[in-house]
């Protein structure tokens, strides 16, 4: 994994899924609603905790996990 200091994963929130930060933002939620036509700029209205940062880290992990392959475990 790239080294990204905005994503974290904990049990504790949100499942463990991708969060920004260790809020309750997910990767998936900001990825989209950038795919859904959204800007940076209402986004960052929007949630106005979050940091133009968060969003571009989002996008940088999203793109990393379409390249890592998942491989089934040997039984």
């Amino acid at each position: 994994m790239p080294h990204l200091t905005r994503i974290t994963m904990d049990p504790q929130v949100m499942g463990g899924k991708p969060c920004i930060r260790g809020m309750r933002v997910t990767v998936g939620t900001l990825v989209g609603l950038l795919a859904s036509g959204k800007t940076t700029e209402q986004i960052l209205e929007a949630y106005p905790y979050l940091e133009r940062d968060d969003i571009r880290e989002s996008l940088e992990y999203a793109a990393w996990r379409t390249e890592e392959v998942d491989l089934p475990l040997a039984s």
